[in-house]
């Protein structure tokens, strides 16, 4: 499937601000099932920009805008390929995974999405009532399966109930959020059991029909590590597997890593008004 995405964030100043510096996170990722074939940035007030690839792999575009301005809009065009087929529900835990789940050298490799974060903190008690439900990650597939599906059926989505600084302990007594909730507390559980988990920005092309959400702003996933198989996409949001629909941009630890705007300014405070568009250009 072939998408192009547009995707503009317009910052309104209450007065006029200066030397401002941004860091952007926008621009999709090529990999095994997914190739960018076009990225264009364009910036108010004009300002080149630089590129860099931060520690997770991702791709950070850097501008200074050193004049006066009352508002900065920032639009990005991408057109991407993706072929991507479903293979989670299919795959049996074997005993040679077991053994690479539980070796001292996985974990070590992959401490780094094994450690809580802010973001993916839960407490003893919120980790007890799940596992409660779900069960234990004897079977980390099986497990990562049971749990996205828990967390789509109890978590309600709504995007009035929570803020882009909401941490997963503070999301999960409220039974509901947007999809960084969703993907925050599915991460916290799947760490505190050992199972390797990763948070992904991205966008997601719904189409007509369709009952999945979360395509009104940039979406976000878990990625799963399937031990001697690689890195999985799962959609607490929409309890799916992430295909084909699921436009990958960046991964981290957990939001803060992958955020798609960073920026400080010199002036007053500001509103931000964000718009996406996903389309299927050819099947």
């Amino acid at each position: 499937m072939k998408f192009q995405i547009e995707h503009t964030n317009t910052f309104y100043y209450d007065n006029f601000v200066d030397q401002s510096m941004n860091h952007i996170r926008l621009k999709p990722r090529t990999d095994e099932c997914q190739r960018l074939l076009a990225y264009r940035t364009e910036i108010t007030p004009g300002s080149m920009t630089k590129e860099h690839i931060d520690l997770w792999g991702n791709h950070v575009e850097t501008f200074f805008i050193p004049e006066k301005h009352e508002h900065l809009t920032l639009k990005t065009t991408s057109t991407v390929s993706i072929q991507k087929s479903p293979f989670i529900r299919m795959i049996e835990c074997s005993d040679e995974m077991q053994t690479i789940f539980h070796s001292e050298l996985f974990r070590h490799h992959y401490l780094a999405y094994l450690n809580e974060t802010p973001y993916t903190f839960l407490y003893k008690e919120q980790h007890e009532e799940i596992i409660n439900e779900v069960g234990d990650a004897k079977d980390p597939i099986r497990f990562s399966l049971r749990l996205m599906e828990y967390i789509n059926q109890l978590i309600r989505y709504d995007t009035t109930t929570t803020q882009v600084n909401t941490k997963a302990y503070e999301s999960w007594p409220l039974r509901s959020g947007v999809c960084q909730d969703f993907a925050h507390i599915m991460i916290g559980v799947l760490r505190s059991q050992g199972v390797p988990a990763r948070y992904v920005s991205g966008y997601l092309y719904v189409g007509e029909d369709s009952a999945l959400v979360g395509d009104a702003a940039t979406h976000a996933w878990v990625e799963v590590m399937v031990p001697g198989i690689g890195w999985v996409g799962l959609d607490p949001t929409n309890n799916v597997e992430a295909l084909e629909q699921h436009i990958r941009i960046g991964t981290g630890r957990d939001y803060a890593d992958v955020s798609p705007l960073q920026g400080v300014y010199r002036g007053g405070g500001q509103n931000l008004d964000v718009k996406v568009s996903v389309t299927l250009l050819d099947q």
